[in-house]
């Protein structure tokens, strides 16, 4: 059994899409859905943060399918869009981690430890930012990679599967994007 999409089938949905019809949109949700919860499931690590991923996903698709130039690299561009909004999921859910920790916290931020002084952490808040900023700069797959890996803590295979690549190119990747990381942040 071929599990590759078929390219030209689904550059002719996209086209009929940018005829307005809803049909091509189904059948072309229906062709990608399963692998795109997969990835959002892999990525986010809750069913049901990839169920709204996915909802989101295919919202900001049918809105932008207008802007895609290329038909044929619409599996390409869907698949961006599916590591942004997980991005932008996992983002937020950190954040409100941290915001919904309370003020309790603040009595332990003033602690005189050297590793829990507010000029410390502000410094440490500059790094992760400095840090964003070169993931964020990184091509596509090797950005996928690093934060699938560093910060979702997510195996290696587990990610070749999400992202149905080979085991070998998500070590290829990540090699490359370790490597283009140190240059970025030794710069």
């Amino acid at each position: 059994m071929n599990n590759s999409p078929d390219y030209a089938y689904i550059a002719k949905l996209v086209m009929a899409c940018w005829n307005d019809d809803s049909n091509a949109f189904a059948e072309l949700y229906a062709l990608t859905c399963d692998k795109v919860y997969n990835y959002c499931h892999h990525y986010l690590r809750d069913p049901y943060l990839a169920q709204d991923a996915v909802q989101e996903i295919y919202i900001s698709a049918l809105q932008n399918i207008h802007k895609l130039n290329d038909p044929t690299l619409f599996i390409a561009w869907l698949n961006q869009i599916c590591f942004h909004i997980c991005y932008d999921i996992s983002s937020k859910k950190n954040n409100d981690q941290y915001e919904s920790v309370g003020n309790e916290v603040f009595d332990f931020l003033q602690d005189d430890h050297d590793d829990m002084r507010p000029d410390t952490a502000a410094f440490r808040k500059a790094d992760s930012e400095i840090l964003k900023s070169a993931i964020e700069s990184l091509p596509f797959n090797e950005q996928q990679i690093i934060i699938m890996h560093y910060f979702n803590s997510m195996k290696l295979q587990s990610i070749a599967d999400a992202m149905t690549i080979s085991l070998s190119s998500v070590k290829r990747y990540l090699s490359s994007a370790q490597i283009h990381l140190k240059q970025l942040l030794n710069a």
